[in-house]
């Protein structure tokens, strides 16, 4: 019991040094943009915000409400006196130690002959690996691993897909169904459909289909069809649980459904794919990703027992699903196909089989690994450190214009959302279209009702403002990459609000 307890820790530190030398790395490249700036990235920490402030509550959502990220979001923001880049750096790790727990659960139970938590430390940094190849700061490239770290990305949904692997595999290998698991598995599809319905996609629907496969041995037919009642009853209760929030979600997704846009994206993933290839680093983690499907549909064709070709299963066959799907839909958005990263890592826990070496090399094999791993994990702490508190001194400007202002103006999504979340009461900072009409998306609806604004802030994202001619700035405050139109006296009345 002892060296179990300890090999776990060790596990969890060894995984907390992955993390942290991955979320350095991102940090400090171009896909930082992602992780603190980009306007979708910030919904997450703006819908925490709002609960912690105890302003009242009328937010309007995409399909997805992001209700564990907000949860975990909320609890460091409230438990961490730090600034909101240090917020972002922290859940960065969170997620990725979250993602670790899962894949250790996927891994199963420590036996004799086997090294589940060696496997799930690989796992992880091989997935870590991956999102230090994502090099581009375009939220629309095929650099997926990266996403992870993000508030907004679905990073709980991927960490729910795996728990349901996880949980799965743990039954299989029991040989029965109990009533614990039951409800775990039931809960996860539940929690995970409710927040996000690209679950049912991602997990439910593989899921299903290799267990009906698998449901045609007699011996265990009971069994799997057990388990996959429970998960299209928690996937389903999931979704049902969605109506008490149709308030606040302005766009249910079905419109993202095209079918008949296919071929255009074929060619859209297809030029994605290219592009990622054209960088070293890309092509790497393309010819790596490759590699463990490979590896999974061989280690699913050989001999083993029901709970590794699952796992090795899932993990080819979640991607090619998920491509597939996204395909048929006729959508073009990356990330919704992160299945192609995450999933084929588990192979290398379908089976964690100890390396066959003399016990006290293997020993010391493993000290020295997590020692290095150790060290270099808190030499990236500073680096870290630095690539949250790297300045802006643009964004600094517009937040300190605005707080000394006293006043309330607008800006266009894109533009707008990094500094409402930076000044000292976001509602101070409207956000519209280009013709000031309220745009309700990923925003609280309070904030319409002020009814007026006296000046607007834009950048090089913003549309060409759509006014009433007679209306011109008092003056233009320039603040580097943002402009503050300040009207002064005058103000501008907000439009009907639209998402």
């Amino acid at each position: 019991m002892t060296r179990t307890w300890v090999r776990e820790l060790a596990g969890w530190m060894c995984a907390a040094a992955v993390s942290i030398v991955t979320a350095s790395v991102v940090a400090s490249s171009a896909r930082s943009d992602l992780l603190f700036r980009d306007g979708d990235s910030l919904v997450v920490a703006m819908l925490a915000r709002s609960l912690l402030s105890g302003e009242s509550l009328d937010w309007a959502m995409s399909s997805v409400l992001f209700l564990p990220e907000t949860a975990a979001f909320t609890a460091i923001d409230a438990a961490v006196p730090a600034t909101v880049n240090g917020l972002f750096t922290i859940s960065a790790v969170v997620n990725l130690l979250a993602l670790y727990g899962a894949i250790r659960l996927v891994a199963g139970r420590g036996r004799a002959g086997s090294a589940p938590v060696t496997w799930s430390v690989v796992a992880l940094g091989v997935f870590g690996m991956l999102a230090m190849t994502d090099v581009s700061a375009s939220r629309e490239a095929l650099d997926l691993a990266s996403l992870q770290l993000t508030t907004t990305y679905y990073s709980a949904t991927v960490i729910g897909v795996v728990i349901t692997v996880g949980i799965v595999r743990r039954v299989i290998d029991d040989g029965r169904l109990r009533a614990s698991p039951s409800i775990a598995l039931g809960a996860v599809a539940l929690i995970s459909a409710l927040s996000n319905p690209l679950y049912a996609v991602w997990a439910t629907l593989p899921l299903a289909i290799i267990l009906g496969i698998a449901a045609v041995s007699p011996s265990r037919r009971a069994q799997i069809l057990a388990l996959i009642a429970v998960l299209l009853a928690g996937t389903t209760a999931g979704f049902l649980a969605r109506i008490p929030f149709a308030a606040w979600i302005a766009n249910t997704g079905v419109g993202y459904a095209q079918p008949d846009h296919w071929h255009e994206s074929v060619g859209y993933y297809a030029r994605l794919i290219a592009e990622r290839g054209q960088s070293l680093p890309g092509l790497i983690g393309l010819l790596v990703t490759v590699a463990l499907i490979v590896f999974a549909v061989v280690r699913t064709a050989q001999q083993g027992d029901p709970g590794t070709r699952l796992v090795a299963a899932m993990a080819w066959a979640a991607p090619i699903v998920v491509v597939v799907g996204a395909i048929a839909l006729g959508t073009h958005a990356a990330r919704y196909l992160q299945p192609l990263v995450f999933a084929p890592v588990l192979v290398l826990v379908a089976s964690p089989r100890a390396i066959r070496l003399p016990a006290r090399l293997r020993r010391s094999t493993a000290a020295i690994v997590g020692v290095v791993l150790l060290v270099v994990g808190g030499l990236s702490i500073p680096r870290l450190a630095d690539a949250a508190a790297r300045p802006d001194p643009d964004l600094a400007c517009v937040r300190d214009w605005v707080d000394a202002s006293g006043r309330t103006g607008a800006g266009q999504f894109w533009t707008v959302r990094l500094p409402a979340l930076h000044v000292a009461d976001p509602s101070r900072l409207v956000q519209v279209d280009h013709q000031l009409n309220g745009y309700a998306w990923l925003v609280n609806r309070t904030d319409f009702a002020v009814g007026e604004v006296s000046f607007l802030v834009e950048d090089s994202q913003t549309v060409p403002w759509d006014l009433p001619q007679a209306v011109q700035p008092e003056r233009v405050v320039e603040c580097g990459r943002y402009s503050i139109l300040d009207f002064g006296s005058q103000t501008l009345p907000l439009g009907p609000q639209r998402s």
